[in-house]
């Protein structure tokens, strides 16, 4: 088995030979930043709970109270998260013209806060709530402090319940930013998975679009996933101290 420098060593050479390098990032990339994720032993959010019963879109509309009294804290730690090593090592690859695209699963904005430019957020963002009645446009760190001082439940001026726009269980991807996502993908000819245990479909599946197209693909994650048997490379290390040293280039 290679040693981890071997590793790190492998990898910068493949990004160096790569002319369209795409990401595809999980919560995993985000807990360095002290943003829980979902499915870890020590930290995963449905440790407690079952998702179907908070995070999918039946379950808001016939309680949205429950989903906020969930949400609330991740909202303040999001509201103070900042970008870790591994978010900003991507936007140095992206302005050095090797990044062209990530794809992200993460809902907290981190990397457009690190400064990367294209960014394709498949489960939304928390920038924003739309009202449910009248579809008004809030921004959400209007709304925050308020929330986070009170957890009541978030309220359009008309009255109608805000839900923020982020992608429950039972809704659809947006179309505009999966569509483009594939297309980056397909064009892609190194793939990057960071921080993602590839267990929701339909994005688990959009590293096959990259080795369809002969795409090397390298997976750095914690965890084991499905693809692992697929990739090219497999790093299982912190990716706040791998992703910087990938960006060593000659």
């Amino acid at each position: 088995m290679n040693t981890l420098t071997e590793q790190i060593k492998q990898a910068v050479n493949f990004i160096e030979q790569a002319h369209n390098v795409v990401a595809l990032t999980g919560a995993g990339i985000s807990t360095p930043s002290g943003i829980p994720d979902f499915r870890s032993p020590t930290s995963g959010l449905w440790d407690k709970v079952d998702p179907i019963s908070v995070i999918s879109i039946e379950s808001f509309r016939r309680q949205p109270q429950r989903f906020y009294e969930w949400v609330r804290p991740l909202v303040k730690v999001m509201t103070t998260a900042r970008p870790n090593p591994a978010h900003i090592a991507l936007a140095e690859l992206e302005r050095r013209g090797k990044l062209k695209a990530i794809v992200t699963q993460n809902i907290d904005d981190l990397h457009q806060q690190a400064g990367s430019k294209v960014v394709y957020e498949l489960h939304g963002h928390l920038r924003e709530a739309t009202c449910t009645r009248c579809y008004r446009l809030h921004e959400i760190a209007k709304l925050a402090p308020k929330f986070l001082a009170d957890g009541q439940i978030p309220r359009c001026d008309c009255g109608g319940i805000l839900k923020p726009n982020i992608i429950f269980f039972g809704e659809q991807l947006p179309y505009r930013e999966f569509m483009a996502a594939q297309v980056a993908i397909k064009a892609a000819d190194l793939m990057l998975v960071i921080g993602s245990s590839l267990e929701v479909a339909p994005a688990a599946d959009l590293p096959f679009l990259a080795l369809e197209n002969q795409a090397k693909l390298i997976i750095i994650n914690y965890q084991t996933t499905h693809l692992d048997r697929h990739a090219d490379l497999v790093i299982r290390a912190d990716v706040a101290k791998i992703l910087p040293k990938l960006t060593i280039l000659d």
